[in-house]
């Protein structure tokens, strides 16, 4: 067994397992219930808590999720708006966002008090105030446009291997950058990221556009096998990540990659190193995951 990752990268934001793991505890809690008020507790009003009065008196339809984004449609009691879903509440963790029914000690910014007589208190706790707590009115995508721009999920029917390939052919980037900019799937982070990328063997600084199509079928199902294992153990906590009921996430002791430069890789044996792709952690076995070849320079052509 190894030991906690010694990641120099502290508090990275809660990924796709992570939200998914919360949106699950959340669902029979919230569904169906009122909203009777929505208070900023320790929090400045702004675009991060915008429009959250416009949540009280409405109820929570469904719990969702896009990518690391929470979002929570809610109907109108007003009869003349049907109870359609119109406006949409988005939670967005940050890097140290906790949605809890027990009343932190401290770094409380939103609480709402729902109906009902059994945990009628909703908290978020945001030590770094990364996070987001805030109303879509007419649930708007314009106003968030960052999740307008997301990739297919990845777990979902629509994420084919033709469909991450369309989003990976010929382009220049990274594709350890590319996968974190959300647009080829959405919800893949750092820690995740590297754990598909060691799978397949595929150093994080390769060029997309020289990946071949095979090579990206096995990159499609390394991404989807390490996000469904690490959703059955409830995600990986290294520091602040917490379900809404206060457990850590298990998956810590599984990873294969992130966070052990120094130690051994698993499969090979070789020192797995931590590198910096995109102005981010990355970690990754020299051997199993060969570093791209650097491109020759043209020679000027003489006249």
């Amino acid at each position: 067994m190894w030991d906690a990752p010694c990641t120099k990268e502290r508090s990275p934001i809660p990924e796709l397992p992570e939200v998914e793991t919360v949106r699950r505890e959340l669902e029979p809690w919230l569904t169906g219930r009122r909203i009777l008020s929505a208070a900023l507790v320790d929090a400045q009003p702004g675009p991060k808590y915008a429009n959250l009065k416009h949540a009280e008196g409405q109820q929570i339809v469904r719990v969702d999720r896009r990518g690391k984004f929470l979002l929570l449609p809610l109907a109108s009691p007003d009869p003349q708006r049907d109870g359609t879903e119109r406006d949409v509440l988005v939670i967005h963790l940050g890097m140290t966002g906790v949605v809890t029914h027990v009343q932190p000690a401290a770094h409380e910014r939103v609480r709402l008090t729902l109906d009902g007589r059994d945990k009628t208190t909703l908290h978020f706790q945001d030590v770094r105030r990364f996070g987001r707590f805030l109303l879509l009115e007419e649930g708007n995508p314009a106003a968030l446009p960052t999740l307008a721009a997301m990739g297919p999920e990845p777990l979902a029917d629509d994420f084919t291997t033709e469909a991450l390939w369309r989003g990976v052919r010929g382009r220049e980037a990274a594709i350890k950058t590319l996968l974190l900019s959300q647009r080829p799937v959405a919800g893949v982070g750092n820690i995740y990221a590297d754990e598909a990328l060691w799978r397949v063997g595929i150093h994080p600084r390769r060029p997309a556009r020289q990946l071949t199509k095979k090579q990206v079928a096995h990159l499609h199902g390394a991404i989807r096998d390490v996000l469904q294992a690490s959703i059955e153990a409830q995600g990986t906590t290294l520091y602040d990540y917490r379900t809404v009921n206060g457990e850590v996430g298990a998956y810590l002791e599984k990873l294969d990659a992130y966070g052990h430069e120094g130690e051994p890789c698993r499969r090979c044996g070789t020192t797995i190193e931590r590198i910096v792709v995109g102005q981010r952690s990355s970690h990754v076995c020299p051997t199993c995951q060969r570093p791209p070849r650097a491109r020759r320079k043209q020679r000027p052509t003489r006249r």
